[in-house]
């Protein structure tokens, strides 16, 4: 099997995956239209990296999130909410001269045009992580440690922890990378293009969007943007409703470096291409977090790299049908029995709603 399997620096730990990054009080509108004309929102949370934690733990995992909150009301019920799903949450610091940083959203999808998201995180207690406060201990204490690009947007001291945190260390977990390029959070500073770029090449597993590789680095195509990052054992390129392609490293290779420009050169390749499902969306929040969690978890169990993309799949489905950013996933065995499915039989699933009842079978699964 190519890539790695997640397990050289854990397996004596107690926790499967660490999660770094901030989380915040999401309010979600009762009602449709503009911020401006909504009377009241309902609370919830939101953060790529808790929400990739929440995932995993519900998914039957051991997973941790790390992370800084306000001595507030709002950090008492993110800390209880991620807890709640079952994640470790004992490494998270409380900062009590900064607030919990919190957002309100439209109810139109990320991609729709009368899409707004107002965010209150400037200054928040997730923004003076750095390197002289984290804790290395607990960071380190997991087989995985799942980081992204939002992260390093947030602060100097935040991307000084990034930095630190992907150099290469005696002991290091299996470092995954997620791009998520968010081009509104980076004002002034180091360029986020040559910064997202730098941290991935860092990484050993990495998730990016086609498009948002595109938008962030000018590069068009899965095959160019292995070209551009040739160091990742592993590299995940989400292509939307295309599916996804890996390319994952052979066993012993290593990036060659050119003699005349000391660019790296990509190493012998295994290349696995994994259509996506067909999904009866409800609301498009959440999906590569959830992808994310899929692909990790499957990871941690050994599978094979086409089962990883298709248990991605299929956790960002469970997330899509339903209106928020996280749920629970399908059990196990379900997930199992779908990823096994021969790629006819796979062409043809059209999830929906409910889908991922226990009791439903492969076969009952709506197709057309």
């Amino acid at each position: 099997m190519s890539g790695p399997a997640a397990g050289t620096a854990g397996a004596a730990t107690t926790i499967d995956v660490v999660c770094l990054g901030e989380s915040m009080v999401t309010f979600l509108p009762s009602q449709p239209g503009r911020l401006a004309d909504v009377p009241s929102f309902g609370r919830g949370i939101g953060g790529a990296e808790s929400n990739v934690a929440c995932a995993l733990a519900a998914a039957g995992h051991r997973a941790a999130w790390v992370g800084r909150v306000g001595a507030d009301g709002f950090g008492d019920h993110l800390v209880e909410t991620i807890a709640g799903y079952g994640v470790d949450t004992s490494a998270v610091r409380r900062d009590p001269d900064r607030p919990t940083g919190i957002y309100f959203r439209t109810a139109a999808d990320r991609g729709a045009g009368a899409h707004e998201v107002a965010y209150y995180r400037a200054g928040s207690a997730a923004s003076a992580m750095s390197p002289d406060n984290a804790p290395y201990e607990e960071l380190f204490a997991g087989r995985v440690l799942h980081l992204s690009g939002i992260t390093a947007a947030l602060s100097a001291d935040c991307l000084a922890l990034l930095r630190d945190l992907t150099a290469l260390r005696p002991g290091r977990p299996l470092v995954s990378f997620d791009v998520n390029h968010r081009p509104h959070l980076w004002r002034g500073g180091e360029p986020d293009a040559s910064v997202l770029l730098e941290l991935a090449r860092r990484a050993d597993l990495v998730f990016v969007g086609e498009d948002e590789a595109e938008e962030a680095w000018g590069i068009a195509g899965a095959e160019a943007v292995r070209a551009a990052l040739p160091e990742p054992a592993v590299l995940v390129v989400k292509r939307g409703s295309a599916g996804a392609t890996v390319f994952a490293a052979e066993e012993g290779g290593t990036p060659q470096a050119d003699s005349v420009t000391g660019d790296s050169a990509p190493r012998a390749d295994t290349v696995t291409v994994v259509p996506a499902l067909r999904v009866d969306v409800v609301a498009a929040v959440g999906a590569g977090d959830a992808f994310a969690a899929g692909f990790l978890s499957a990871t941690l169990r050994g599978l094979p790299v086409r089962d990883r993309v298709r248990h991605g799949h299929l956790m960002a489905a469970a997330v899509l049908t339903v209106p928020g950013d996280l749920t629970d996933p399908p059990a196990r065995d379900h997930a199992d029995r779908l990823a096994s499915l021969d790629d006819d039989a796979w062409g043809r699933l059209r999830l929906g709603p409910g889908w991922t009842a226990a009791d439903r079978a492969p076969e009952e699964v709506r197709t057309p």
